[in-house]
């Protein structure tokens, strides 16, 4: 492949001078097979199914920022909304739900994890 020596400048301009970034990058995770009736083992399979798949994201992320020289600025998981898996549960085991999400996003070293959340239909 060749390039031009104005796109490698333009390249270097937009890093250097303009503080180029990748904005995010986001592992989408479905949770629906984590359903369960017992609020215990639906929050230990949204943990450890967390753990399993993203357990390398932030690690990858970096290796890419390394490779190419460009920042990531945020790593993101974005889940199946919880309210798929959830619908039978009371608010205080929807916050067991919550706490699961935000240790498996600890352990596994994201800045944002998405999903708590519901589809709602408008009008």
């Amino acid at each position: 492949m060749n390039f031009e020596f104005s796109e490698i400048l333009e390249t270097i301009m937009m890093s250097e001078v303009g503080h180029f970034d990748i904005r995010t990058v986001t592992m989408g995770i479905n949770l629906r097979d984590c359903s369960e009736r017992n609020i215990n083992v639906v929050t230990q399979k949204i943990y450890e199914k967390i753990l399993r798949l993203a357990g390398n994201h932030v690690k990858n992320a970096e290796s890419i920022e390394a490779a190419y020289g460009i920042r990531i600025a945020n790593k993101r998981v974005a889940v199946t909304p919880v309210s798929f898996i959830g619908d039978s549960f009371s608010s205080e085991e929807y916050v067991k739900i919550a706490e699961a999400l935000d240790r498996a996003a600890h352990e596994i070293g994201i800045d944002y994890i998405g999903g708590y959340s519901a589809l709602v239909q408008r009008g």
